[in-house]
């Protein structure tokens, strides 16, 4: 049984976690649930016990020891805190994106590079990657390893969770301003726009470059999860969905494929789930993912033009696949080494 702490508990990932938790039937022998000031005095429920929301501070941990720190409060808040958990002796599982890059970090996808895992001692932290990156990754990696990938193009259709509890608020609030006949006095503040009824192709800041940081995550993740030195380009949209990234994947190979390899490859890849059925039109929509812990996939076909080019389609909940389930799946791997 472990001691666990969630910084960030009040928020959509934090909470994600506990319901996770649960479901996957994780040996928890107690819940340490961290916040910011304003959140002290709320509380949280966990396997009918209640625990009381604290404040995150530099010595928490230390007066709380804990096995297992899941960080989920901003990229900022683990730069600060997270060291302070590990010098208590606890692993953190960080699910922003500050460490995923640093080389002595793992970043890790558990059904693709689980063996990364075992370099956590290096700095005590393991990261989790990003939303978009862990559900396409999740079709990449068996593929891969049968047709040996060179090139993926992927363009992403990001729901509102993918902003948090705010994100998902703002669009709420907009549906109804619509509705109410009164969207040009809707003033919009998580997002750079109005997202209700309206596509941003813009999620997160630009570069130099012309790509935005989400999708340069999305380029240099993968070809760290992978070991592997792909091309790789993306194109990040929001659209006025609640809950449920998702991503139309084009995939060259150095190897032809053939389709139903491709369909038996996928149909055994762990937490993957095939729904591709087109005379019944039936296909994964962000609707019925939702709230579930696997990756699903349809629209699965070859190029017309080439024979070694893969088109799919592959739908994931953020909140979830994205994040919470990857990094208690994390720590289930985790628990097998120590």
């Amino acid at each position: 049984m472990k001691k666990i702490a969630i910084v960030g508990a009040t928020g959509a990932v934090g909470e994600e976690i506990l319901n996770v938790l649960d479901e996957l039937d994780f040996p928890v022998e107690s819940i340490l649930p961290l916040a910011s000031a304003k959140s002290v005095g709320m509380s949280i429920e966990f396997r009918g016990k209640t625990y009381k929301i604290q404040e995150l501070t530099e010595d928490v941990f230390r007066k709380n020891p804990v096995d297992i720190a899941f960080f989920s409060a901003g990229g900022s808040v683990s730069e600060k805190y997270a060291k302070y958990a590990v010098d208590c002796g606890a692993v953190v599982i960080d699910n922003t994106s500050h460490f995923r890059m640093d080389k002595d970090v793992p970043l890790v996808v558990p059904e693709c590079n689980s063996e990364d895992i075992k370099n956590w001692e290096k700095t005590g932290i393991i990261a989790n990657p990003n939303c978009s990156t862990i559900q396409m990754v999740h079709i990449l990696k068996p593929l891969d390893d049968v047709f040996n990938l060179k090139r993926v193009d992927v363009s992403t259709y990001q729901a509102a969770s993918g902003a948090g509890k705010e994100g998902m608020e703002e669009l709420v609030e907009g549906m109804q301003s619509f509705f109410a006949f009164k969207i040009e006095d809707f003033e919009a503040k998580t997002f750079p726009y109005t997202l209700a009824l309206n596509l941003i192709p813009q999620i997160d800041v630009f570069t130099e470059n012309g790509y935005t940081k989400e999708e340069l995550k999305m380029v240099n993740e993968t070809q760290k999860i992978l070991h592997k030195n792909i091309e790789i380009s993306a194109t990040c949209v929001r659209v006025p969905v609640l809950r449920s990234h998702s991503e139309a994947i084009t995939m060259q190979f150095e190897k032809d494929i053939d389709i139903t390899r491709v369909r038996e490859i996928l149909s055994k890849a762990q937490n993957v789930v095939i729904i591709d059925d087109i005379k019944n039109k039936k296909y994964p929509m962000p609707l019925f993912t939702s709230d579930t812990n696997e990756t699903y996939v349809g629209r699965i076909r070859c190029d017309i033009n080439r024979k070694n080019i893969l088109h799919l389609w592959c739908v994931a909940d953020q909140i979830r696949v994205g994040a919470a389930t990857n990094a208690v799946r994390i720590a289930q791997k985790w628990l097998e080494l120590v």
